[in-house]
């Protein structure tokens, strides 16, 4: 079997392409080299990380990690490698960085696409020497530290763009996992929706184990799940303190969605009806320019009703996801 159980967001599975993953996770892990993740949001890459880090021979050592996205450039460089008193106005004390905390153990470092190149710079120097300076120091520190990147971007585009330093990203990816996002997982969205479930219900001190209809679990296993395991969470856990039984009925995958725009949608349709359509009142020769203005108006108002989810809006019309990307790119500039 290869369920897991983790704190927060889960790394339960049995389906082929996650316990594939897992495979090739526990296979590297004992290798002490760099690693990179890729996966879309929400498909649990940090959970990933923390699994390389407790199946590794650093296990003892620190785990520390750093969300490169939630930082300003320009205090990336002083959060990773630290700065000595006096480097800069209100530096008053010597701080350590995250590579010094990390010693003997990971570093993960999340959304590493966003690390400017400056920095970059000096993160290969760690890797290529174990060495580095704090900011404001001459003073040459020696570091061992494992780093585990993660990202959900095309790095190696990133390389071509002059963004990301190739040697860099080389140096990195001895092996490179993807994680399987929830939609190739065949199998696991009721496996993770009753364990959530479960959960939630406890929380709320429920003695009853919840479960779901038939038309709720066609429903979640039909469902895109762009925003993958996070988002599944998010749905089921929402569903389950709303409920006033044990027996799910009901899921709501947009809690974004005005129930007072109603009335302005259908006073909307109203006013369309009684003007007989006029906005589309064109030339016959005007036939490709009407036809276009009709898919501005349609895909206009799925997005709006979707809260700007362009899964969601796709269903709504009917669409494949493909099809509805497809008429996006082609109108994004006209789109309201």
């Amino acid at each position: 079997m290869g369920n897991t159980l983790e704190t927060g967001n889960s790394g339960i599975g049995e389906s082929v392409e996650y316990l594939d993953f897992l495979s090739r996770l526990s296979r590297v892990a004992k290798i002490d080299r760099h690693v990179l993740i890729i996966g879309e949001r929400g498909t649990g890459k940090e959970i990933s990380a923390r699994r390389i880090h407790y199946l590794s021979e650093r296990w003892k050592g620190p785990l520390v990690a750093v969300n490169c996205a939630s930082l300003p450039s320009f205090l990336i460089e002083t959060e990773l490698f630290g700065y000595e008193k006096g480097a800069f106005t209100g530096a008053n004390q010597t701080r350590k960085g995250r590579f010094e905390e990390a010693e003997g153990g990971t570093l993960f470092l999340d959304e590493i696409g966003f690390i400017p190149m400056e920095v970059q710079e000096k993160i290969l120097r760690v890797v290529e020497y174990g060495t580095y300076e704090r900011v404001g120091s001459s003073v040459t520190h020696e570091v061992d530290v494992r780093i585990v990147g993660a990202t959900n971007v095309d790095l190696p585009e990133l390389c071509r763009k002059g963004v990301f330093k190739e040697d860099l990203l080389d140096r990195l990816s001895f092996e490179v996992l993807f994680l399987p996002p929830l939609r190739k997982r065949e199998g696991d969205v009721m496996l993770l929706a009753s364990f959530f479930a479960s959960k939630m219900a406890f929380e709320c001190g429920w003695t009853e184990t919840p479960t779901f209809t038939d038309d709720v679990v066609r429903e979640l296993e039909s469902y895109s799940w762009p925003g993958n395991v996070r988002e599944l969470k998010n749905v089921i856990e929402r569903a389950v303190y709303r409920s006033d039984s044990s027996v799910i009925s009901k899921v709501d995958f947009n809690p974004f969605k005005n129930p007072y725009k109603d009335d302005i949608v259908e006073k909307e349709r109203g006013d369309d009806r009684k003007s007989g359509l006029r906005e589309f009142e064109y030339d016959l020769k005007d036939f490709a320019k009407a036809h276009e203005d009709l898919d501005i108006s349609y895909l206009s108002r799925a997005l709006d009703s979707s809260g700007g989810n362009q899964r969601l809006a796709a269903q709504s019309l009917d669409l494949t996801y493909d099809q509805f990307r497809g008429l996006y790119r082609k109108y994004k500039d006209r789109l309201k």
